[in-house]
């Protein structure tokens, strides 16, 4: 401190912070601070070139020695380059310490100051300054033997550190420290930067350059475990999917290389599967990589003798080889008649699976005419079988279309023929109880085209067959509900409506499904319901006296609800109407005038009561 302030010499940023390195390797301690609170306070703490990194090795120094880590990991520089060997040396020592002390858990800050120190110390390029620093100490050169064995040792004291650190922490080799250590002894990619202590390797090296680390330096097994483990089955993020990002690059490197050498161990199908998942993220598949799906494919599924042939395994691996090689038409030509195998020898055992092999036949080779036949007697056994039923369990869906198809196909086959008529009565007979008319025409013209085989039909073949299925629906309806009994009016209802040889029998059903449904409202008290079915003027008053005595209470009763709630201009019209019902009035007279005219039974409009 003297020489810095005697008269005539000149005191300069440089000049303080040389000799406060000084007084450090000296172990002047007590002298390092005040020299650089005066750097700071006459010039400032540096923040350019090398002198910027030699100030933050030192303070980092001074904190590691006062047992200060936190404070010496924030203050330590990204890269030691240009600080002095020998306080790089004693904070990479005394981080070192640290690390190894086994009384608490170390800080990950500790961790990333190891790696930067010791991976600048011993690197070739700098380590000249510390092999001088160490022939300095020990007086007498050292030689090369000797450096290079202190070198491994020490290489493998922080790999063990580490490792013991990543185990503790179960850190996979993405993550780990000791993989951290590894890439910047042989590239330098660590970044080092306001570390915090609680941080993982991840904010000393990115994620995929401790990848690359890893394909690059034989270690794709470890990244593909560590990969898996985080992301079963490989999957790719969403967003993902259809452009993997450079993130997938070293992954599908190692997916591709390890698919080799299971080619090697005649281990096709996984070999098959890793290359597909290379693919998946990204890979390019190599001219000897092709070569190599070729192989597997060739021979997936299959053993030497024959006699261990595994056709699922074989369809599986045909299956992942296919978009590989997605213009191989024997690759194809083999998928389809193995799938087709496959959907014959379990055709019987499990239906299910045999259609959808067909399926995925057809897929691969359009029009294949073993798949399509397969496809047809599934088809056909199905129809059998719908067509034989007699419970009420929910049919499985069938295409009208496939079947059609199937008839195109196989003009004799009476089992589609005939599904094909039930199908269009069920159209005919929905038509019909929305009020399309029109449609439920068409459905039964397509009905009369499955039943007889003449070219076309005149409208009253149509119209008789429409009424015929709806008949027959009718037959099938469940009276013991509301739901069923109204179905039943709404079908009769339309029957009637149609001119055909049977329309006065269609009007007699009609009028007995409206008294069913009359007296079913009456005895679940929907007093309203029967004035609104009354209304609709589906059958006159006279046609059934029992219905107009129905109706005639309903009115009563309503008149009584309305009494009692106030409502008596409501009242009054009700009970008007119940009498007009009662006593036989025309009821096209005004309810409150003379009685004249012909008598009720002529059936004026019910609406005249309003």
């Amino acid at each position: 401190m003297g020489e810095t302030g005697s008269t005539g010499r000149e005191v300069t940023a440089e000049s303080l912070l040389a000799t406060a390195e000084q007084a450090f390797l000296q172990a002047e301690f007590d002298v390092v601070r005040p020299l650089l609170q005066r750097l700071r306070s006459e010039f400032g703490a540096p923040d350019t070139g090398p002198a910027d990194v030699r100030y933050g090795i030192l303070l980092a120094a001074m904190a590691a020695r006062a047992g200060n880590w936190p404070a010496a990991v924030r203050l330590c520089p990204d890269v030691p380059d240009g600080a002095e060997i020998g306080i790089s040396h004693f904070l990479a020592v005394h981080a070192l310490r640290e690390l190894a002390r086994e009384d608490r858990h170390t800080s990950a800050g500790v961790a990333a100051v190891v790696i930067v120190l010791w991976a600048h110390l011993l690197d070739e390029e700098y380590s000249g300054g510390f092999r001088a620093l160490l022939t300095e100490q020990r007086g007498e050169p050292l030689p090369d033997t000797l450096w290079e064995q202190a070198v491994g040792r020490l290489r493998g004291r922080l790999a063990d550190l580490l490792g013991a650190l990543d185990a503790r922490a179960g850190r996979d080799a993405l993550a780990a420290w000791h993989t951290a250590w590894e890439a910047e002894c042989a590239g330098g990619v660590v970044v080092f930067s306001d570390i915090p202590a609680d941080a993982g390797a991840h904010a000393l090296i990115s994620l995929v350059d401790a990848a690359w680390h890893l394909v690059d330096h034989g270690r794709g097994a470890d990244l593909l475990a560590a990969a898996a483990a985080r992301h079963p089955g490989f999957e790719l993020w969403p967003e993902d999917t259809h452009r993997p990002g450079a993130r997938y690059a070293p992954l599908a490197r190692a997916l591709a290389e390890r698919g080799s050498d299971r080619l090697r161990g005649s281990r096709w199908d996984e070999a098959l599967t890793d290359f597909a998942a290379a693919v998946r993220f990204g890979h390019t598949l190599t001219g000897t990589e092709k070569d190599s799906v070729v192989r597997a494919w060739r021979n997936v599924g299959r053993s030497w003798n024959g006699h261990g042939n595994d056709l699922r395994v074989r369809i599986a691996g045909l299956e992942a080889a296919r978009p590989l090689l997605p213009h191989d038409t024997t690759l194809a030509a083999e998928l389809t008649a193995e799938l087709v195998r496959r959907g014959r020898d379990v055709a019987l055992t499990d239906p299910h699976e045999s259609r959808d092999c067909f399926t995925r036949a057809l897929a691969v080779t359009p029009g294949d005419p073993h798949a399509r036949a397969g496809l047809d007697d599934h088809l056909r056994a199905e129809l059998r079988q719908l067509l034989h039923r007699t419970d009420e369990r929910k049919e499985p869906e069938i295409s009208a279309g496939d079947v059609r198809s199937l008839l195109a196909r196989d003009p004799g086959c009476e089992p589609a023929r005939l599904w094909l008529r039930r199908h269009h009565q069920r159209r005919g007979v929905a038509a019909a109880v929305d009020g399309r008319l029109e449609d439920a025409r068409d459905a039964a013209r397509e009905m009369l085209r499955y039943a007889d085989p003449r070219p076309s039909h005149s409208s009253e073949d149509v119209d008789n067959t429409f009424v015929f299925f709806l008949f027959g629906a009718v037959g099938r309806i469940d009276r013991r509900s509301r739901a069923g009994l109204e179905l039943r009016v709404e079908l009769l209802r339309t029957a009637a409506e149609i001119p055909t040889p049977v329309q006065s029998r269609s009007r007699e059903d009609l009028h007995e499904a409206i008294l069913h449904l009359a007296e079913y409202l009456e005895a679940a008290g929907a007093v309203s319901d029967i004035i609104e079915l009354f209304l609709r003027d589906l059958m006159r008053t006279g046609v059934s006296t029992r219905f107009d005595k129905v109706v005639e209470s309903a009115y009563a009763l309503r008149a009584s609800v309305r009494r009692k709630t106030g409502d008596l201009g409501g009242a009054q019209r009700d009970l008007a109407c119940a009498e007009a019902i009662s006593e036989g009035l025309p009821l096209q007279t005004p309810l409150f005038g003379a009685v004249t005219g012909k008598p009720h039974r002529d059936d004026p409009r019910q609406d005249t009561l309003f």
